[in-house]
């Protein structure tokens, strides 16, 4: 599989998934000018999309969504749960309703239920023996995934905030309080412990996701993770900062 972040951030977030016979967004929290112009800059054109999934409903997920269901007529991936908020936006026949485990061509599709202030979703993506694992928008991780999430050849995890930061930082006192709650956004820290206990010998890349503009610093994110793998005995993946103005390049597994 071939993986490309379009966006990934407080303002918005896209991340590209291609396999051997499907291509598939997560999330469309970007323009649509600016998700085809991505694309074409690689060659794809945006009519050859099989779907996007969505991982929540935040307009830093969806906010180009109705722009590209409207325009290039593509099929949006999600659950009962989402589908109250998401046919404010876009028509329901535009909608493929999914459960927990499903199928887009050769890559199948494993939704994990994450933490946060609305339903929220991630995602274990599977195709010809490649495995990506993407989680962010979710103030912890449930020990009941990590069994599931073990030894992928790909994280992308959020890596959102440094905990002095955020509470030294302009927020008001109850956001700061959301943010750092079982509803809220996982700490660069957090991030780290997390990944300490799933990497493995298949690990090839790892993600920093949605990095807050206020309240850490890409490298910071870099650092604090990277001290808490220090002591891992799997050290054979690169380590990725993800940004909200640049698309990172495309790696392949």
């Amino acid at each position: 599989m071939k993986v490309k972040i379009i966006a990934s951030g407080s303002k918005g977030n896209c991340t590209l998934i291609m396999s051997d016979q499907a291509k598939i967004l997560i999330d469309a929290g970007i323009t649509a000018v600016h998700i085809k112009n991505s694309l074409a800059s690689i060659g794809i054109n945006i009519n050859t999309l099989d779907g996007v999934l969505i991982s929540h409903t935040h307009s830093d997920h969806i906010k180009g969504l109705a722009q590209i269901v409207k325009k290039y007529k593509l099929k949006v991936y999600a659950t009962p749960q989402l589908l109250y908020d998401l046919i404010k936006i876009i028509p329901m026949e535009s909608i493929i309703v999914v459960n927990e485990h499903f199928q887009i061509k050769d890559i199948s599709i494993l939704l994990m239920e994450t933490s946060h202030d609305v339903m929220s979703y991630g995602f274990v993506i599977e195709s010809s023996g490649s495995s990506i694992v993407y989680i962010t928008d979710t103030g912890y991780i449930n020990k009941k995934y990590h069994k599931l999430t073990n030894n992928k050849n790909i994280y992308i995890v959020e890596s959102n905030h440094d905990e002095e930061m955020l509470m030294n930082g302009p927020y008001p006192y109850h956001l700061k309080q959301r943010v750092i709650s079982d509803k809220g956004h996982l700490s660069n820290r957090y991030t780290g412990k997390y990944l300490t206990k799933v990497i493995g010998n298949n690990t090839k890349y790892i993600f920093l996701a949605h990095i807050s503009e206020n309240n850490n610093t890409y490298d910071l994110a870099y650092e604090q993770v990277r001290e808490e793998l220090v002591n891992s005995e799997f050290n054979n993946y690169e380590m990725i900062v993800t940004h909200q103005n640049e698309e990172s390049d495309m790696i392949e597994v």
